[in-house]
């Protein structure tokens, strides 16, 4: 591009946007092999399933492509609640978009450690104030896989304020077949809590790159975000591989019953070289402290071509989180971890 491009201060845009921290993605395997001059580069770091796509996604997305020139059914949303002043409560460490799209409407972020690895829901309960419009809860807990029981949950929706919105975020629900891992929409939606339910087709599914997912809430916030969403967010071949996957009952078991199998052996790769994930983990990764500072070891492993997520912008900068993958990748890592780290005395 020839000539200047013009020079633009700070003071043009909002406060908020100045002062925020973007999210920082897990790095791509291509940029990695480019990056490094490796041939094999593992990804374990951003919670995406090993398999692709159900057949039957994979189908519905071949029948979708001749309608390509059409625009899609209209889907997505943005925010539609937080003014400048609003609060959020959520625990810490935890997904940073619920920190980051706070800021980014000048709310003020409340965040609550952890207790033993899991959210504190009593004391996430007490940092609610009259300025409190959502609270937060992951379950699992990303980064830690962690999660709370149902008689915690029911605990807290027993006593949380009417005035709060309730962002229950099950993107890993599938994935879970313990008998106290609660249902949101069936246990509190449908039964009149005031609560959205988040849910993905980006994990189990195999749907990360089409980015398709779906909450479900009372009739005046769906209402709402339906005035300030964008229009044509969700293409095509998403929605259509979307609900195509949801027809697949075979496989999503398949899925579930090898994620488990894949994350204990994770596990035990990682205490096989002294390092001890947080548990019970319940989803397709672990967390596991490596130090006060977690990038060199990140960047030992980007050396030997494995991918996994130091969790600085989750509120964790002494620990990483690694993807369960597959028994390839996982003994790709355990190599990687003989040259990184001395193993553990037997």
């Amino acid at each position: 591009m020839a000539g200047p491009l013009a020079e633009i201060s700070d003071s043009f845009f909002r406060p908020a946007v100045n002062d925020l921290v973007p999210y920082e993605p897990g790095k791509p395997v291509e940029e990695v092999q480019r990056e490094l001059g490796l041939e094999r580069v593992v990804k374990l770091a951003s919670n995406e399933g090993p398999f692709g796509p159900f057949p039957e996604a994979r189908e519905a997305i071949q029948r979708s492509v001749a309608e390509l020139n059409r625009y899609p059914d209209g889907g997505a949303y943005s925010q539609a609640i937080l003014e400048p002043g609003d609060e959020i409560v959520c625990g810490w460490p935890s997904f940073p978009s619920y920190v980051i799209d706070a800021r980014k409407f000048g709310a003020v972020p409340i965040t609550v450690p952890l207790r033993d690895g899991r959210y504190d829901l009593e004391a996430m309960i007490e940092a609610v104030s009259p300025r409190t419009k959502i609270v937060y809860v992951c379950l699992p807990n990303n980064p830690t896989g962690t999660s709370n029981t149902r008689a915690e949950l029911d605990a807290y929706f027993d006593r949380v304020p009417e005035h709060v919105l309730t962002v229950l975020d099950q993107a890993y629900l599938e994935y879970i077949d313990d008998p106290e891992y609660p249902d949101g929409i069936e246990e509190y939606l449908k039964r009149g809590r005031r609560v959205i339910v988040l849910r993905t087709f980006s994990k189990i599914y195999g749907l990360a790159g089409l980015r398709v997912g779906y909450g479900l809430a009372p009739a005046p916030i769906v209402t709402a975000i339906g005035k300030v969403r964008r229009a044509f967010d969700i293409t095509t071949p998403a929605q259509e591989a979307a609900l195509a996957s949801l027809d697949s009952a075979q496989e999503l078991a398949r899925r579930r019953r090898a994620n488990v199998e894949g994350r204990t052996q994770l596990e035990a790769i990682l205490r096989e070289h002294g390092l001890e994930p947080v548990a019970p983990a319940v989803a397709n990764f672990v967390f596991v402290e490596v130090g006060d500072d977690s990038r060199p070891f990140f960047e030992q492993l980007l050396r030997e071509g494995v991918i996994v997520r130091p969790t600085h912008g989750f509120g964790a900068p002494g620990a990483v989180r690694v993807t369960v993958g597959t028994s390839d990748e996982h003994e790709l890592l355990a190599a990687a971890l003989e040259r990184v780290l001395p193993r553990a005395p037997a």
